[in-house]
C-alpha cells in the first residue's frame, strides 16, 4: 500500500489548511488510518485518527476543536481539516494506515506511512 499526503503548505497563524491523504494499489477503506507530525527537534506525535467507517475518532489534546479528521470513502481518502492554525503546529505532517480497523494514538500499531507533507504556520 502506497500513501500518498499532500496539500501542506505556509499559511498566516489563524489560517487553515487541508491535508490529504490518498491511497494507490489497494484500500485504504476497510482500515484505520492516523495523521502524525513531527517538527525539527521534537519526537513524533499522533494528531488525529479515525476508524474503518469514520464514526469513530481521535484527537490530540493539542488540535481538539481546530482539526477534523474525515475520509471519503469513494475515493479512498482521508482528510485532514486544519482550522485557526498557530505557529506550534509547524510540521511535517504523515498518515499511516493502521493494522486494525479503529483508531489508535500508537505509531507501533500503524503498517504503512506515507511521505511527509510540510505545514509551515507564520506568526
Amino acid at each position: 500500500v502506497q500513501l500518498q499526503a499532500s496539500g501542506g503548505g505556509l499559511v498566516q497563524a489563524g489560517g487553515s489548511l487541508r491535508l490529504s491523504c490518498a491511497a494507490s494499489s489497494r484500500t485504504i477503506n476497510d482500515y484505520g488510518v492516523g495523521w502524525f507530525r513531527q517538527a525539527p527537534g521534537k519526537e513524533r506525535e499522533s494528531v488525529a485518527s479515525i476508524n474503518w467507517s469514520g464514526g469513530s475518532t481521535v484527537y490530540a489534546d493539542s488540535v481538539k476543536g481546530r482539526f477534523i479528521i474525515s475520509r471519503d470513502r469513494a475515493k479512498n481518502t482521508v482528510i485532514l481539516q486544519m482550522n485557526s492554525l498557530k505557529p506550534a503546529d509547524t510540521a511535517n505532517y504523515y498518515c499511516a494506515r493502521n493494522r486494525h480497523s479503529g483508531t489508535s494514538y500508537d505509531p507501533e500499531t500503524y503498517k504503512y506511512w506515507g511521505q511527509g507533507t510540510l505545514v509551515t504556520v507564520s506568526s
